[in-house]
């Protein structure tokens, strides 16, 4: 009998980590408005912690690569996933803001650099290096319906356990589920495999790593840093407003509190397509028609912003919401091989994420200055047609010559 490849299970490990790390990113933008009534703070302090958020775990995310890279993805997620646990948790017993800065804004945010899309890309890229884009987009799914499902679930709760209650319970299911499936399924590669290294190895990667100043020098990475940068803001600024923004609009509550999880719904279909398109077509279309939609979408909702046009509109950012996602270890690969894999997408992904507290920050300043998000949207548009000509610059099939591989 044909033995199942190893690499299917890889795929569900990386799976069931994004689908609840990626549910519990959404929960904020959920309980953003009912945080600030209960504790009677500003949307920009509150969105200020999104900004820490995003800042630390952004820089966080190149030293994870640089450990998965060197040790392996199982301890790396299994650690993660603690401190995640454990921020989100104490987030529900805050009561000023220094200490959501510290729970949220430091702890939960390393966590999540190491349990979210960088490490589990890598892992799951190893495993599937003749079909990077559809692995990547089939496990990034994962996120997509974690947000569909998670945020559903708490929407429904909320009235009845309050936001604090909705931390901690998060948290808990965090820890319960992801520490178990790393530990028991994670594995590093096909040639890293624990009956392979024997009892107690650390999955330590074979051979050194090639230098990466080359990879630095490239002019094709500062390319990347610029569309990946514009991404990630406008991506925060949409799932840490879109909810307040909603309702400030007098879209129900029922459908407001939903939103995020719709988005995630079809954040699927991006996500699959994104994969599908990356494969057959290459990194770079699929990242030129997230633009092109983009734009479609930001100059409209600026006019109209009635109930049905906030709900077709989100909807339609939903499906370019996790588009690049799965293109990170796809463009890292082609352009610059796949020993600095991880190094790579951690620089991509740490872009994306510090771009991204701005974009939330951004939001929130916009707001407080003139009570409506309508120039927050104008620069939106005008950050999507400067990614649009930006992605077009970029020659996908670079040869970055390394002197090892993973």
């Amino acid at each position: 009998m044909r033995r199942v490849y190893y690499g299917w299970f890889i795929l569900a490990a990386g799976f069931v980590v994004l689908f609840f790390s990626g549910g519990a990113s959404f929960a904020f933008g959920l309980l953003l408005k009912p945080m600030a009534e209960d504790l009677h703070w500003s949307r920009s302090s509150l969105s200020l912690t999104v900004t820490l958020f995003m800042f630390v775990s952004a820089i966080a995310m190149a030293p994870v690569g640089r450990l998965v890279d060197r040790y392996g993805p199982r301890r790396i997620i299994a650690l993660g996933t603690v401190a995640s646990a454990a921020g989100l948790a104490l987030t529900g017993t805050v009561n000023a803001v220094w200490q959501l800065f510290l729970v949220y804004g430091v702890l939960y945010a390393v966590g999540h650099a190491a349990t979210s899309i960088p490490p589990v890309g890598v892992m799951v890229s190893r495993w599937f290096e003749r079909r990077r884009g559809i692995a990547n987009g089939a496990v990034i799914g994962g996120n997509a319906l974690g947000r569909l499902v998670i945020i559903t679930v708490m929407a429904a709760s909320l009235s009845s356990v309050g936001w604090r209650m909705s931390y901690v319970v998060l948290g808990v299911v965090l820890f319960v589920v992801i520490v178990p499936v790393a530990i028991a399924v994670v594995k590093s590669s096909p040639v890293a495999r624990s009956e392979e290294l024997g009892p107690g190895s650390s999955e330590k990667q074979a051979g050194p790593l090639p230098p990466i100043g080359p990879i630095l020098a490239s002019r094709q990475l500062w390319v990347l840093v610029i569309v990946y940068g514009i991404c990630g803001l406008q991506d925060y600024f949409m799932v840490t407003h879109v909810v307040a923004f909603a309702l400030d609009q007098g879209v129900g509550p029922v459908l407001a509190g939903n939103l995020l999880a719709l988005m995630g719904a079809m954040g699927l279909v991006g996500v699959l397509a994104s994969g599908f398109l990356a494969d057959a077509f290459g990194a770079k279309n699929p990242t030129t028609l997230c633009f092109v939609l983009r734009a479609a979408i930001f100059a409209p909702l600026i006019y109209f912003q009635d109930t049905a046009s906030i709900v077709v509109l989100v909807l339609l950012y939903g499906i370019t919401l996790p588009v690049t996602a799965p293109l990170t270890v796809v463009f890292a690969g082609n352009m610059f091989g796949s020993a600095r894999l991880g190094t790579v997408s951690g620089i991509l992904n740490m872009v994306h994420q510090m771009a991204g507290g701005i974009g939330a920050i951004l939001g929130a300043l916009v707001f407080d200055r003139w009570g409506s998000y309508d120039g927050a949207f104008l620069v939106m548009l005008a950050l999507s047609i400067v990614s649009l000509v930006t992605t077009r610059l970029i020659r996908e099939r670079l040869a970055i010559k390394t002197t090892a591989q993973v």
